[in-house]
């Protein structure tokens, strides 16, 4: 095996390895992996459903991949990860052949090797959002672009819009008008195929639009207008920060790469012309966003992978490299003295792990200075990349010690019996989205709406609207069990005048069933 397979396989152990370390977490995790799970239980692809209920926020291409992996492998927390860890590794394949195409190598090699050391890329390739698949996608896009391969940019689009929505669409829409703007390149009009683009792009992403809104009118509105532009223009979500909020993330997220990459932000020529365009499209377009939460940049990065390989695969990378690795080293040792120093107590078991991540980060940079410093290039860009990779994996898997505060899983695990598939489960002035993916089945909102308000309001019959009713339906059932809120299972049954007996007992919750 060559060192480049080995390479690869190598990536692909420490990529895949962990998946599985950690159970779903609330709430993006568990909820797609349940809308899935619910998708292969009712046997109904075209609406998804979340705990029973219609669930229009986000279009069905990854519901649809993970219900074909839960067929195949199983329902299990590590297959509920795996397409976004599959597409996120495909990703870095894609920036590897688009590289090497569009520079010729090793740009492509050093491109994959900076993406795959990318912290905020190698994270959310291990957790189960929506954003790796999109972000890859409108990268397909970007790259076929560039390579000329117009039909294929349209087919990437259409995936990226069933990925996440319609920003698949608009974010290339808005690239491609300000690069013909700025290069005044007219012919580029033609160039693009709009009218047989289009019509590759409607016949991939239109129909599941045309037969979820015949099968549920309320789609189109709750779809295009709230949690599109809404969603947009306003608070309504409550994720709001500055303008300015993704540019630590941005620093951050590029990690061990933060020199080459500012050093990276001056095109030389079209092609890196309309890389930095599409990176500024998405930083603006989400800074100017109502809503604004970490990974929403995260399609900025393979276009920065391939700026920054290409920079690496030049004249002055020497003196570059030397000056990132010292620097991380640094920043390294202030990681491991701010996080054994300062971690709040309830958090000790983790500090020490990400201590250790933090301390084989500084051990890659060194090993990357003294490549450097003998002019051996690639092994300077290999141990930086590993730097990355294997820290960001070891914070991320090490999370495990705090998984009780984000995840029922460890409360279900320590019951005896747990109730039949016809015996009904309440979730009782509370909801956590790790409930039914935990139970492998739907329960019963109490009170709580969580984010179902607008759902609960199209089928209100599987709703209970408050502790009375619930108490009147507990009585009447023979045979129930609840979550209820960890503080309130010992006053609860008194204050509503029910027998509740404790089955177990968790940081959050108690699950308590019908004596």
């Amino acid at each position: 095996m060559n060192r480049t397979a080995t390479l690869w396989v190598l990536l692909a152990v420490v990529w895949f390895g962990t998946l599985g370390v950690r159970p779903l977490y609330k709430s993006d995790e568990s909820r797609y992996g349940e809308i899935s799970r619910e998708m292969v239980a009712s046997g109904d692809w075209v609406t998804p459903r979340l705990n029973g209920f219609k669930y229009f926020e986000k279009p069905p291409l990854q519901y649809w991949t993970t219900a074909v992996l839960f067929k195949v492998l199983g329902e299990h927390d590590w297959v509920a990860r795996l397409w976004t860890a599959l597409i996120g590794f495909a990703g870095i394949g894609l920036v590897l052949y688009a590289g090497n195409r569009l520079f010729s190598p090793p740009a492509g090699y050093y491109a994959a090797a900076v993406l795959a050391g990318c912290p905020l890329y190698v994270l959310m390739s291990q957790v189960n959002t929506l954003d790796m698949s999109v972000s890859v996608f409108l990268s397909a896009a970007v790259i076929a672009f560039l390579l000329g391969h117009m039909l294929l940019f349209w087919v990437a689009c259409a995936l990226a819009v069933l990925s996440k929505g319609l920003i698949g669409i608009v974010l290339p829409g808005a690239a491609l008008f300000i690069y013909l703007l700025v290069r005044r390149d007219w012919a580029l009009i033609r160039r693009v195929r709009p009218v047989s683009g289009a019509i590759v792009f409607l016949l991939i992403a239109a129909p599941w639009f045309i037969l979820v809104s015949r099968a549920n009118p309320e789609f189109a509105h709750f779809f295009f207008i709230q949690e599109h532009f809404q969603r947009f223009t306003t608070e309504m979500h409550q994720r709001v920060h500055p303008a300015w909020y993704f540019l630590p993330v941005l620093l951050a997220g590029i990690g061990p790469w933060l020199l080459p990459f500012l050093a990276a932000l001056r095109p030389r020529d079209d092609r890196e012309l309309f890389l930095v365009i599409w990176a500024l499209v998405v930083l603006a377009f989400f800074s100017a966003s109502g809503s604004k939460l970490p990974p929403y940049i995260l399609p900025m990065f393979p276009a920065l992978a391939l700026l920054i390989g290409r920079r690496l695969a030049g004249d002055a990378r020497r003196g570059l490299l030397i000056a990132q690795s010292a620097l991380l080293v640094v920043m390294s040792i202030a990681g491991v003295i701010l996080v054994a120093g300062f971690a709040p107590d309830n958090y000790a078991d983790y500090a020490r792990w990400l201590a250790l991540a933090s301390a084989l980060l500084g051990v890659a940079a060194i090993c990357a200075l003294v490549c450097a410093l003998r002019s051996a290039i690639t092994g300077a860009v290999v141990c930086l990349a590993a730097g990355g990779l294997i820290a960001t994996v070891l914070g991320l898997a090490a999370h495990r010690t705090l998984s009780d505060r984000f995840s029922v899983a460890s409360t279900v695990a320590k019951l005896a019996e747990r109730p039949s598939a016809s015996t009904p489960v309440f979730a009782v002035d509370m909801y956590d989205h790790t409930l039914p993916w935990s139970l492998k089945r739907t329960v019963t909102m109490v009170a709580h709406r969580d984010e179902l308000e607008v759902a609960i309001g199209w089928e209100p019959q599987k709703f209970i609207r408050d502790l009375d009713a619930f108490a009147a339906v507990w009585r009447a059932t023979p045979q129930a069990w609840a979550f209820v809120p960890a503080g309130a299972v010992d006053t609860l049954p008194a204050k509503l005048g029910i027998p509740m007996q404790v089955m177990a007992r968790g940081s959050q919750y108690a699950i308590v069933k019908k004596p």
